[in-house]
């Protein structure tokens, strides 16, 4: 995978990208089309209006994030209710589908370290993007995700990264929808400014996961109302698929696999062997994040045909993210069996 340069405005921002991942973008939104259909019912001109009603809460907490939405509609000759409907793909479907994704922040020896898999349909692992991103009034930043999405998993010039697990949970209420909250805390400055977000509410339940290069790091169980907070204990937090926080499970229903418990209790038990008389490295969390254990409490995450369609989840790709110097590594693939890592950095070196 090669970084993709977009600069400019908002709306350049978007048009270039739907003109370099135009294919992408429009395969994207046929696999979500047939998801949604699978799912919940939804075609996707149903899922579009479906859609349309977050229009108005992104237009009071992130308004401009619709210029580059209108970008990228016009560089596919779509509509702007297309790409919203595509970033808006968790809040339509995350009632029924099952995510997957493991997720750690550590911070030893100064060094604040974020990484984790991503596990999805192996159907959009021909659909990914690596986004470096340089508005005209923002902070530089790198986002992995998928081609047409305003934001995923990655860190800023300022050393904020932000780490995602997937909730699943009927409840969808006010606020920003998950992709675009991802992309304003990607935008932020400070920690405190991370803060601010989740803390006005997401619509749709998640796990962020956001640390910085001072070494601060929160869990927030994020949701409409205030979120869970998950504190670092010695300096780690860990997340699988599953509500923790009592502020969060008091709230609201979620309903994960039972193998989240699991890998969750494999990750921690990883994370307790890791040295800590000497500094961590981008390999050695890679082997962590590609462990195979008996049963299913494996991180890396293979193809189970055993599986119902709509819940085989796959290891897509594994970051690992060093805050402090503000440097992401990237793997496509399950990290068992991907060797090959791909640094990437806000600003070009």
């Amino acid at each position: 995978m090669h970084v993709t340069e977009l600069s400019g405005s908002r709306f350049d921002i978007g048009h270039i990208h739907a003109r370099l991942h135009r294919q992408a973008i429009i395969d994207s939104i046929d696999v979500y089309d047939r998801m949604f259909h699978d799912m919940v019912g939804l075609h996707w001109h149903e899922a579009r209006l479906d859609a349309e009603r977050f229009l108005p809460m992104i237009e009071k907490r992130f308004p401009e994030i619709l210029e580059e939405m209108a970008g990228l509609a016009q560089g596919i000759g779509g509509e702007l209710l297309d790409i919203l409907t595509l970033n808006c793909r968790s809040e339509i479907s995350l009632t029924k589908a099952s995510g997957g994704c493991s997720a750690v922040s550590i911070l030893q020896r100064e060094a604040q370290w974020l990484a984790q898999n991503w596990d999805w349909r192996a159907d959009q692992g021909r659909h990914l993007v690596a986004l470096r991103i340089r508005g005209d009034d923002t902070p530089a930043l790198i986002s992995i995700g998928e081609a047409g999405m305003v934001a995923k998993i990655g860190l800023n010039e300022c050393g904020i990264g932000v780490a995602l697990n997937a909730i699943r949970s009927a409840t969808c209420g006010e606020g920003l929808p998950i992709h675009v909250a991802l992309r304003k805390i990607l935008e932020s400055r400070s920690f405190s400014a991370t803060e601010a977000v989740v803390n006005a509410g997401v619509c749709a339940p998640a796990h962020f996961l956001i640390a910085d290069g001072q070494g601060h790091s929160l869990g927030c169980e994020v949701h409409s109302g205030s979120p869970g907070r998950l504190e670092p204990r010695d300096g780690i937090v860990t997340h699988t698929n599953h509500l923790i926080s009592d502020a969060a499970t008091h709230w609201l229903d979620d309903y994960p696999k039972p193998d989240s418990w699991a890998r969750l209790e494999r990750l921690n038990e990883l994370v307790e062997q890791l040295p800590r008389d000497h500094a961590l490295d981008p390999e050695r969390l890679f082997a962590m994040l590609g462990d195979h254990s008996e049963g299913r409490e494996s991180l890396c995450r293979h193809f189970d045909p055993s599986e119902p369609e709509t819940e085989r989840m796959e290891t897509l790709f594994s970051v690992v993210m060093n805050l402090t110097s503000r440097e992401l590594w990237l793997r496509l693939g399950r990290p068992c069996s991907t060797q090959r890592s791909v640094r990437l950095t806000p600003i070009p070196v």
